[in-house]
């Protein structure tokens, strides 16, 4: 089992940049494919952005590509989702998520591993 913090969120204008991180405990972090989603008031949750277990493999949803980079840091058991260039339209609860293997990555149920979440809210 792998357990999962996350960490970073807050409050930023239109025009900035955040960069979120998950902190995984165990020590096979590099088993999991990462994935980054996001849940806005009243919305469903969503895909953001995942990365596979080597880290060479990267997806992006079409909102964020060019904005968001994820990356991770297999010795330090985190990944990371680095936001720049904000808009009000990606404030949202965002969620890090495991996987064990690198199996349809874009997937929300093919996740079985999730953090609490961190707030990121961009004002206009």
């Amino acid at each position: 089992q792998v357990q999962l913090v996350e960490s970073g969120g807050g409050l930023v204008q239109a025009g900035d940049s955040l960069r979120l991180s998950c902190g995984a405990s165990g020590r096979t972090f590099s088993s999991y494919g990462m994935g980054w989603f996001r849940q806005a008031l009243g919305k469903e949750r969503e895909f953001v952005a995942a990365i596979s277990r080597s880290g060479i493999y990267t997806y992006y949803a079409d909102s964020v590509k060019g904005r968001f980079t994820i990356s991770r840091d297999n010795a330090k058991n985190t990944v990371y989702l680095q936001m720049n260039s904000l808009k009000p339209e990606d404030t949202a609860v965002y969620y890090c998520a495991a996987q064990l293997g690198d199996s349809y990555l874009y997937t929300r149920s093919r996740y079985g591993y999730w953090g609490q979440g961190t707030q990121v809210t961009v004002s206009s």
